[in-house]
């Protein structure tokens, strides 16, 4: 939208409007004074609120400047590769768009396409705004960052102004990394609207196709939903080159604790490796989370140094929320408490053995939840069709145990959770893997069919809960218990509670 000024007119009449006013005022009521000098005062008066009107600069209400965009200028980072504990592969692929910032011509002496764009994919919080940040440090080159909602405004045509304006800002520095963080904000599939959006895309696009081979401009785009990009965003010439961020594995993990432990004082019981293997599917950002709030509570205590204590409190905050003790005063339900998570605890044990039980609590949080249990699974690529049955059963164990503390007319909503849980694991064991219950392949080709595929994995997973749960009665009796007079079990506490209980392998 062109800017527009405001008009001299309405502006001319307003201060002529003040003079006669401010003359009535200070002139005709009192004609004893020096006329002269009241009518220059009232001149005054009357012309420097004109002035301001016709020197003010136009409201977001009337328009934006064309190359206004908001954005500070570019510095180059101070972050390294040494700063980032990512997966390997990603590193070397970001190794290699050095060469084509700092020696582009090197790549065009021989017919190469530099690549116009990168795109960085994977999970919230697995750090591909410090890749980023960390490609122009090492390449000592300015680092354009952006968010794609600073490109959505209600107004048509600013998005795109803005688009072409950092462009530009980028080509004035020479070398430079341009970096849009969620990038899908203005790269989601077009619909022809002809919206805001969508003329911010086609200018994105188009500045792209622009660039020239010895430019030395990279442009840089993180997303976490892939799928949604338009088409035209990922063909070959825009974001060709692909770049996925996974969440790190138990050996990254330890380097990001490493680095992130690197100004915060450890205690000696700390061991940073069982720190890493218990915090799978664990990213980057969350394993910094956890050690500042480690760290902020070991401030609180008055202590010079982070213990175990700290970081384990820590790790609970972050998944369940703060614990709130006394939160159940009525013994009934704190006994039907210990019972469902004594039910989730004991099938954990036995049918997901390489689960490792951590902790099981019946102190409510801050999420709502009456209490937990917490368990580290494995991290495996794939899984097997009796495995997530077990999954299943598993979340509907808590359900299944209150039914025999208390009794079918005595349940309580404590299993609203898991039943979602479970629903959910159900609807994509059909729908996304197709895996049906043996001999119904036939029921993938109908929504009533997987409907009922579903309902019946579902109930098969109810049977389990509910044969398991009577076969080690004692063992489940016994850590309800336990649970009752404690209120939170440690993994070996919970060990040494069901060590008699042999793991069980469903058929």
């Amino acid at each position: 939208m062109p800017l527009r000024r405001p008009r001299i007119l309405p502006t001319v009449l307003l201060a002529l409007m003040l003079f006669i006013t401010i003359f009535s005022v200070f002139v005709k009521k009192d004609t004893s004074g020096d006329a002269a000098t009241r009518i220059l005062l009232c001149l005054l008066l009357a012309g420097i609120p004109a002035l301001l009107l016709l020197t003010r600069r136009p409201s977001p209400a009337h328009g934006f400047a064309a190359g206004s965009t908001g954005f500070s200028a570019a510095e180059v980072p101070s972050t390294r590769f040494t700063d980032v504990a990512a997966n390997e592969e990603a590193l070397e692929s970001m190794r290699d768009l050095i060469g084509f910032i700092k020696t582009p011509e090197k790549y065009a002496s021989l017919g190469a396409r530099v690549p116009r764009g990168i795109l960085l994919y994977g999970m919230p919080g697995t750090g591909k705004t410090l890749l980023a940040r960390a490609l122009a440090g090492e390449a000592g080159v300015p680092f354009f960052a952006v968010n794609g909602a600073d490109f959505v405004e209600m107004y048509v045509g600013v998005g795109a102004s803005r688009v072409r304006s950092l462009f530009q800002k980028a080509r004035k520095a020479g070398r430079a990394v341009i970096f849009f963080d969620e990038i899908d904000a203005i790269g989601k599939k077009r619909t022809n609207q002809n919206d805001e959006r969508e003329q911010t895309l086609n200018a994105l696009l188009s500045e792209m196709s622009g660039f020239s081979e010895g430019d030395g401009i990279v442009v840089l785009a993180a997303t976490n939903r892939i799928d949604t990009l338009d088409d035209a965003l990922l063909r070959p010439g825009r974001f060709d080159r692909r770049i996925e961020v996974p969440l790190p594995g138990p050996g990254e993990r330890l380097k990001i604790l490493e680095v992130h432990a690197r100004n915060k004082p450890m205690g000696d019981d700390v061991c940073l490796n069982e720190l890493a293997a218990e915090t799978s599917l664990f990213s980057g950002a969350r394993l910094e989370s956890m050690l500042n709030e480690a760290a902020i509570l070991a401030a609180k205590r008055g202590s010079d140094r982070i213990f175990k204590q700290d970081i384990s409190t820590a790790m609970d905050v972050m998944l369940f929320g703060m614990e709130r003790p006394g939160g159940i005063s009525y013994q009934q339900e704190k006994e039907q408490t210990a019972a469902h998570e004594a039910g989730h605890a004991l099938l954990t044990a036995l049918l997901l053995p390489e689960s490792a039980i951590r902790k099981v609590s019946i102190i409510p949080t801050g999420n709502g939840a009456a209490g937990y249990s917490m368990a580290i699974p494995p991290e495996k690529m794939f899984y097997q069709k009796r495995e997530l049955l077990s999954h299943i059963a598993v979340a509907l164990a808590g359900r299944e145990a209150e039914i025999l503390f208390s009794g079918e007319d005595f349940l309580s909503t404590g299993a609203a959770n898991d039943i979602e849980k479970a629903a959910s694991l159900a609807q994509r064991m059909v729908c996304e893997w197709g895996m049906m219950p043996g001999g119904t392949e036939a029921y993938l080709f109908s929504q009533a069919g997987r409907e009922a595929a579903q309902q019946q994995w579902l109930d098969m997973g109810q049977q389990l809960a509910a044969g398991m749960l009577r076969h080690h009665m004692n063992k489940w009796r016994r850590l309800t218990r336990l649970l009752v007079q404690k209120e939170t079990l440690g993994k070996e506490e919970i060990r040494q509670c069901l060590k008699e209980a042999p793991p069980h392998r469903p058929s």
